[in-house]
């Protein structure tokens, strides 16, 4: 409404300014005399409200889009979310980081420049027509023709021509985003490779073919705005022509004229900004696609249609399990069983690639399993929604994600809740606490990006504290102690022993010192050469440990 408001009174303020204008310079010259304080207070009036109501338009729609950027920032990770980690392991961290903010960012084209001066465009085109209307039917037919071709045939071509270069814009804006972060990221593995050079070149690469994506749509916008430009000249040269005869004719008084040629070069403005917005369309377009590639993938675990209560107990039963990760893959588990009393704990063991990571993304309810079966407590994993499922885990890993606030606030992620006395208690467990305290903010101290304010033990102890904290009583534990010094690890060691203590634990490590913490341990394997045609796991006693865990050769 506003929009619209914006676009009569700035052509109504024109034209009757222009019919002012000549009326007066006739009335001077003795034609006829002008009634003065009327249209001049409509100049004024329309002014006023042209002023008002741009300022009002502005700031009603870009509040309405930011809004709207903000809920679909929202509604994008609800979609998100669920996804993590199976459906996205595809994905690089900075084109998703691309995604949620500029690809969303740039869905403020489509309300803001596309359907908000569409729907005012039309609403206007209409009402001015038909004002013309009352003046001269085919000067009105002419103005009608001329904001049709420069409203809509001209916007459609140049979304046509826009469409290429707009998905070529997208996409190398999403890799260059990508590039650039990991480069960040890395740029210390990159400098000790040597490789910093190539990165830069590629980098600079993907700069270039921006620009040159760039330019193309600036073309095609400065090619639009143009032929606006002149079919609103022509058009109104038209309508002088078609006009003309009736002033002579005396159908139509002298001022009219002036007002007519007026009125049609402004109606103009209704159209003006849509070719190029609609040359921008197709960036928008394919921002959006990308988008939906997210929010319409399946999530790789399905959720219980009703799902059962959570389980009293939490002894831990596997059986026959297989999965793999997709169709076409080998098999990451094959023929597991595996038996954890509650309160028990069982040590995991074998080479990189042997599925213990993947036993825990089952058990996480991150990935399905093809088949067998697994039950805490009873209760069938898949009966078990999966945030049930983690709210009864804590997990501590070797890359353990620490964000860029305080330490307080790390903490809070296991327990929104806590107090600071909590706090204190759970960092205690985790041998941190008098390290935190001697830090010039306490619990308030900024961990930095990824945890790099702190050393790497204190970021494995912080991970530790927060399992506490969470109290679960599930306990996996996906190498721990992996890259820590030997002060750092005896540290961790000894706060795993307090936070395993009757919890149903399975610790996967490489180092036996941590195997001591545990009441059994397996051994898995990858199925030798020549045995099974299908990849395959075993499972056996490891020579470390008093006791076994159940196992089953696959």
């Amino acid at each position: 409404a506003l929009s619209t408001a914006v676009i009569i009174a700035n052509v109504g303020l024109l034209a009757l300014a222009g019919w002012f204008i000549a009326a007066m310079a006739l009335a001077g010259v003795g034609g006829p005399g002008v009634e003065y304080f009327a249209p001049a207070a409509g100049i004024r009036a329309l002014a006023i409200l042209r002023t008002g109501g741009r300022y009002g338009e502005r700031l009603v729609t870009h509040e309405a889009t930011f809004r709207l950027i903000a809920r679909l920032r929202a509604w994008f990770y609800e979609h998100l979310e669920p996804l993590a980690p199976a459906r996205l392991q595809h994905y690089r961290g900075g084109d998703l980081l691309s995604r949620i903010r500029a690809d969303i960012d740039s869905l403020d084209n489509l309300y803001l420049r596309v359907v908000a001066p569409s729907v005012a465009a039309l609403i206007s085109v209409v009402a001015m027509v038909a004002f013309l209307s009352m003046f001269s039917r085919p000067v009105a037919v002419a103005d009608g023709a001329g904001l049709l071709l420069a409203g809509v045939a001209l916007p459609l071509l140049a979304q046509r021509l826009g469409r290429t270069p707009g998905r070529q814009a997208v996409a190398l804006r999403a890799d260059l985003r990508a590039a650039v972060s990991d480069t960040v990221r890395g740029l210390g593995e990159l400098v000790v490779c040597r490789a910093d050079a190539r990165q830069r070149a590629a980098i600079s690469r993907l700069g270039t073919e921006l620009v040159a994506a760039e330019r193309r749509q600036a073309i095609v916008g400065a090619v639009s705005a143009a032929l606006s430009g002149l079919g609103a000249n022509l058009t109104m040269w038209l309508a002088l022509v078609l006009a003309i005869p009736f002033v002579a004719g005396h159908a139509l008084p002298g001022p009219d004229l002036a007002m007519i040629a007026l009125f049609v070069l402004a109606s103009f403005e209704a159209v003006a900004a849509l070719p190029q917005a609609f040359g921008s369309l197709g960036e928008t377009l394919a921002a959006g696609r990308r988008i939906f590639e997210i929010v319409d993938a399946a999530p790789a675990v399905t959720e219980p249609t009703i799902a059962a209560t959570a389980p009293t107990r939490f002894d831990l039963r596997i059986e026959g399990l297989r999965m793999r990760y997709a169709d076409d893959a080998p098999w990451a588990l094959d023929g597991v069983d595996l038996v954890v009393p509650q309160g028990g704990s069982l040590g995991v063991v074998g080479p990189s690639g042997s599925g213990k990571s993947s036993l825990l993304n089952v058990l996480l309810r991150f990935w399905d399993y093809q088949e067998g079966s697994v039950a805490i407590g009873g209760v069938s994993l898949r009966d078990i929604g999966g945030d049930t499922m983690r709210s009864l885990c804590a997990v501590v890993s070797q890359q353990t994600h620490l964000f860029n606030t305080s330490v307080r606030d790390n903490l809070l992620l296991a327990r929104p809740d806590a107090d600071d006395a909590r706090l204190h208690a759970a960092l205690r467990d985790a041998a941190l606490l008098d390290e935190i305290l001697a830090m010039p903010n306490g619990l308030d101290t900024l961990v930095g990006e990824t945890g790099t304010r702190l050393s790497g033990g204190q970021a494995r102890r912080l991970a530790l504290a927060r399992a506490f904290l969470k109290d679960a009583p599930l306990v996996l534990l996906d190498e721990p102690t992996e890259g820590l010094d030997a002060a750092s690890e005896h540290l961790v060691l000894q706060a795993l022993a307090t936070l395993m203590r009757d919890r149903t634990t399975i610790l996967i490590t490489h180092h036996p010192q941590a195997l001591r913490l545990v009441d059994k341990a397996v051994k898995m394997d990858a199925v030798a050469a020549g045995g099974r045609s299908d990849s395959g796991m075993s499972l056996r006693p490891s020579r470390h440990q008093k006791g076994i865990g159940s196992f089953r050769p696959a």
